[in-house]
């Protein structure tokens, strides 16, 4: 694949998409890598990077989420260790500790869960675990960023030294402090730091009476700063540890500097290795915003987009929680070349650059907004011409601009390049320009380009039509309302609806009527034909919409009917046998009944058996000679036939129920009786009986003889009346 030139990325607005990628990256150098970001020439680097993007964003919505990625850049630290004898600072140690050790943890992540990021897992793979330098950087520098007492023994023995001196002066001084309070040489304020050390401060007059070291004075020189001399020679023996103490710490620094150098290759691969995870999850948060997916790839130079987005009006009217259009449009072999036609701000140059913007952004290895089933495939150059491109520094209006345009597609053009053409031929005469882009796009059709152009021009949607692999669109516009429905069409060309418009912004009938006069007679009825061709596209489509929707219901209440159907056939067979079966039942009980009263008249047992032997004979002459297999599945259907039969009178009573129920509600209350003092009543879910005794405001006092209680008149019903 060849490298896309910058300006057709300006035109798609890449730039843009890019800004917003550096906004969701974590680190600094994350963010200038996403605004860095270009289409890749490499097919199989780009199929990778879009395969970490996928995986990182499905990590998204999982439990085994990606551990965090960030860290502090390490580029100063690196340029100092490729110089000899040169020390790193203490803060820049901890930074490269923090990179191995994140380095670390994802490594082990990836390895654990390379079943589900088995991409991410191969890339972590390239670079190697290393826990040998945060160990060693742990040993001599502590979480706050200071050199450990223990990083070696001679600076151990120095800061015991150190500590034991400053205990030193703390004692000297506080005695002289006390001294000198007590003769009343010190202003109120008693004490100061000056250069690091504890000083006293004392009244100017009496300066000479304390011995020590002037340090300074006040602003007003009523307050001189004298370090005592007790304090003093300690205060000497401090510096000179604390010397040695910096001198031990260098020594330190520079010994560990020295064991990091040679792992500078590996710190600067942990960087870019980090870097990238970095522009990977932004890329996966940026998909995930729009609900980008990873589309199938083909190698068949097929482009199928599916309800595709544009990125950037998608996210943008999301904010504004306005409705974005998809629009569905498919490139390949057999319909190279798709001529959009219609209306201005119908879409046209919108549906352009979401093609555009999407081929180069996946391209860029970023995920795209189209629905799941979508196919795309990968082109070797993307070229453009779309808006208003006057050059004021090179003195060239739009046009020159245009045929200079032109002239490098001529040069490149071949049949993989996806070329993209705004308002193809304007800027010149109709006629001239228009033959002049006729012959542009037969040269892009000879030599097997794909490609998608707007324009208003006649003879492109006439010469669109005539070749084999070229076919006309347009953007679907109502023609009652005048209002574009963002909807593209394949298959037809699309009026501008030119004097339409005009008439609906309150141009005069009558100007209008004028101009149509000036333009040829044929050309007017040609626009108007097509202009009612997509009036009755549009109102066939919305026909064939209803019409869609009324055989949809057709055939659910269809196969609901026949559900039903089967359902009572079925019930209806059980019921003929259980009816069958309880006729043989009463039949035979006749037989018998018969041979009881026979039996009842003559008392004789003989024939009772005779007859009773000769009716279940009679009956088994009648049964079929069935398997225990068979029986065994006869019982099973009988039982669940009374199943069903229970469960059909089950429904029936609850509903009986439920109706009972519903009438009972209906049923309006008898008014309650009003109570009266002397009344006798009871609680509604009690049994005593009491006398009420007070009635004030709601509440009634019922005494019940050996105790009286207040309660809401509502809760009393009238036992006798007084």
């Amino acid at each position: 694949m060849r490298a896309i030139r910058q300006k057709t990325l300006q035109d798609l607005e890449f730039p843009t998409v890019l800004e917003q990628l550096s906004g969701r990256c974590n680190t600094e150098l994350g963010k200038e890598a996403a605004l860095a970001l270009s289409p890749f020439t490499d097919e199989t680097k780009l199929l990778r990077a879009l395969g970490h993007t996928a995986e990182y964003q499905s990590s998204l919505i999982s439990e085994n989420r990606i551990p965090n990625h960030g860290f502090d850049a390490i580029s100063t630290e690196l340029k100092l260790l490729k110089i000899e004898n040169t020390t790193l600072e203490v803060k820049g140690f901890r930074r490269i500790s923090g990179i191995c050790e994140t380095i670390n943890l994802h490594k082990k992540f990836f390895k654990k869960f390379k079943e589900y990021y088995p991409l991410l897992y191969a890339f972590s793979e390239e670079v190697e675990a290393n826990k040998e330098i945060p160990a060693q950087i742990d040993t001599i520098i502590d979480r706050f960023g200071e050199v450990k007492d223990r990083a070696s023994d001679t600076l151990f023995s120095i800061r015991r030294q150190i500590n034991q001196v400053r205990g030193k002066i703390g004692q000297s001084f506080a005695t002289a402090l006390n001294l000198y309070h007590g003769s009343d040489y010190l202003d109120d304020i008693r004490e100061s730091v000056v250069e690091n050390r504890r000083v006293l401060a004392v009244k100017a007059m009496y300066r000479r009476k304390v011995k020590g070291t002037v340090m300074g004075s006040s602003k007003t020189g009523s307050i001189v700063y004298i370090e005592p001399e007790a304090a003093l020679k300690y205060s000497r023996e401090l510096n000179n540890l604390e010397f040695d103490e910096k001198e031990e710490i260098q020594r330190i620094l520079n010994a560990l500097s020295d064991f990091l150098r040679p792992f500078s290759e590996p710190l600067r691969d942990y960087q870019v290795f980090l870097t990238e995870m970095d522009v990977t999850a932004a890329k996966a948060k940026y998909a995930s915003e729009m609900d980008a997916l990873f589309p199938n790839i083909n190698t068949e130079k097929r482009l199928f987009l599916r309800d595709a987005y544009h990125p950037l009006l998608y996210l943008s009217n999301r904010m504004r929680n306005e409705t974005t259009y998809p629009q569905t449009i498919a490139l390949e072999p057999e319909n190279r070349i798709i001529v959009i036609s219609g209306p201005n701000a119908g879409g046209k140059s919108i549906t352009l650059k979401t093609i555009g913007l999407l081929q180069v952004m996946l391209q860029s290895g970023l995920l795209i907004p189209v629905h799941e089933r979508s196919s795309v495939c990968f082109f070797d150059q993307v070229l453009t011409d779309i808006g208003d491109n006057q050059s004021i520094e090179n003195h060239l209006s739009t046009y020159s601009y245009r045929l200079k345009n032109m002239n490098r597609f001529l040069k490149s053009c071949d049949a993989d390049t996806l070329f993209l053409i705004d308002e193809f031929g304007t800027g010149s005469d109709p006629e001239l320009g228009g033959a002049l882009a006729e012959a542009f796009l037969e040269v892009f059709y000879e030599r097997g380009a794909f490609g998608v152009i707007t324009t208003h021009y006649a003879n492109l949607k006439a010469l669109a039509d005539e070749l084999p692999h070229t076919t006309n669109a347009n953007m679907l516009f109502d023609g009652k309302t005048l209002e574009p429905t963002f909807q593209l069409v394949l298959g037809e060309a699309g009026s501008s609806f030119t004097f339409e418009v005009a008439q609906k912004n309150g141009i005069p009938y009558s100007l209008i009527n004028k101009a149509k006069k000036k333009v040829e007679r044929g050309k007017v009825r040609f626009d108007a034909t097509i202009a009612k061709l997509q009036k009755e596209r549009s109102k066939m489509a919305k026909t064939g919409s209803r019409l869609q929707e009324e055989e949809q219901r057709a055939k659910e209440e269809a196969l609901r009917l026949e559900k039903l159907n089967d359902k009572i056939k079925t019930k209806l067979e059980n019921y003929q046998e259980l009816y069958d079966h309880d006729q043989r039942m009463i039949h035979l009980g006749n037989k018998v009944d018969k041979a009881a009263n026979s039996y009842f008249k003559t008392n004789k047992k003989r024939i009772l058996v005779s007859e009773l032997l000769r009716i279940v004979e009679t009956e088994n002459s009648k049964r079929k000679k069935k398997s225990a297999k068979e029986d065994r599945a006869e019982r099973v259907r009988k039982a669940k036939v009374a199943q069903e039969a229970q469960k059909e009178v089950k429904v029936i009573r609850e509903k009986k129920a439920v109706a009972k129920k519903k009438r009972i509600k209906k049923t309006p209350e008898a008014p309650k009786p009003e109570l009266k003092l002397g009344d006798r009543v009871r609680m509604t879910d009690g049994k005593a009986v009491g006398s009420i005794d007070k009635l004030e405001k709601g509440k009634a006092v019922v005494n019940y003889g050996m105790f009286t209680t207040s309660v809401s008149v509502s809760q009393l019903e009238l036992v006798e009346r007084a």
